[in-house]
């Protein structure tokens, strides 16, 4: 039997970006029912056209800011997206993963964290959680501090703000 350690060795998180993912795979994940749940963005049925207008739209993140958001890969395979994007002069940290990869949350946020400490350019990072996730008690024990609750987009969201100094 592997110790924890030993299954931790044996699985590798990368970040990648979401073109070199095929599109197929993006429009499998952004179809799933489940994400609607927790996701008041999404509001409809994607085609290819809408993955490819996604995945354009954080690559111009990148080419603006220098960071967005990243394709997540675990042992090689696509598990979903997720990463930071300047929203108002403020870097916001999010993740969408497939749900079979649910519990691989925290062990990518922590890696994403990890990033964003190193980097000079973000002395904090803030949290969008749509009304309908309440279960927050991880996001706190990392330090993360309830703001508020704000509108971005026409929905409403509850802010968290994690300083990553």
């Amino acid at each position: 039997m592997l110790s924890a350690v030993g299954k931790a060795e044996m699985t590798k998180i990368e970040f990648t970006r979401l073109p070199d993912i095929d599109a197929k795979e993006i429009l499998f994940h952004m179809s799933d029912p489940r994400l609607m749940e927790h996701m008041p963005l999404l509001t409809g049925a994607w085609g290819l056209s809408d993955v490819a207008r996604f995945v354009e739209a954080k690559e111009q993140c990148w080419s603006r800011d220098g960071l967005g958001h990243w394709a997540i890969l675990h042992n090689g395979n696509y598990v979903g997206w997720g990463g930071f994007q300047k929203e108002e002069g403020e870097w916001d940290y999010g993740l969408v993963l497939k749900p079979d990869s649910f519990g691989l949350g925290g062990r990518i946020t922590r890696k994403a964290l990890d990033f964003a400490a190193s980097d000079p350019r973000i002395p904090f990072v803030t949290f969008l959680l749509p009304p309908s996730r309440t279960k927050t008690g991880a996001l706190l024990r990392l330090g993360a501090e309830f703001i508020g609750e704000t509108e971005y987009e026409g929905a409403l969201f509850r802010k968290y703000r994690l300083n990553t100094g």
